[in-house]
């Protein structure tokens, strides 16, 4: 099964809370069977001690080290919310990226994913698009080449 999926890709939601957008993206990894319901308390708990906010719009949630026995696959889910929501310091949050890993298998889609988040117009036209598949087609693809 691929890392990312349609399946665990939601576009134009809306979320009250940081708590609230962490809960949807953890719940798109749960219902496509990556990880158990009690992945996303230890995705919360991550939050709690340190921010998952990476810049640009974006933020990653995932568990904490005690959460692997969680994981059933790994995977990643997107939560785009348009109108954003408030993740820390005034900053809001466009995109949110729910990991669930046990190894290191994501490496080259989060590759990938930094990469294309330094990008502000890819970075926009994510946030922004209501195709699922577009998401999937920028996100989705694992970074091959050596640098």
């Amino acid at each position: 099964m691929p890392i990312l999926a349609l399946d665990r890709i939601k576009v134009g939601a809306t979320a009250v809370s940081k708590t609230d957008a962490i809960r949807q993206a953890g719940q798109l990894l749960v219902k496509s069977g990556c990880v158990e319901p009690t992945y996303i308390d230890g995705m919360l708990a991550r939050e709690e001690t340190m921010s998952t906010y990476l810049g640009n719009g974006v933020a990653i949630p995932h568990g904490q080290y005690d959460n692997r026995t969680d994981i059933h696959q790994t995977g990643i889910s997107v939560l785009q919310i348009p109108q954003g929501v408030e993740w820390e310091d005034g900053e809001k949050a466009y995109l949110v990226i729910g990991i669930a890993a046990f190894s290191d298998e994501h490496v080259g889609v989060l590759a990938n994913l930094a990469e294309v988040i330094e990008d502000e117009e890819i970075t926009n036209q994510l946030i922004h698009t209501t195709d699922p598949a577009f998401i999937l087609s920028q996100l989705g693809k694992e970074r091959t080449e050596e640098i």
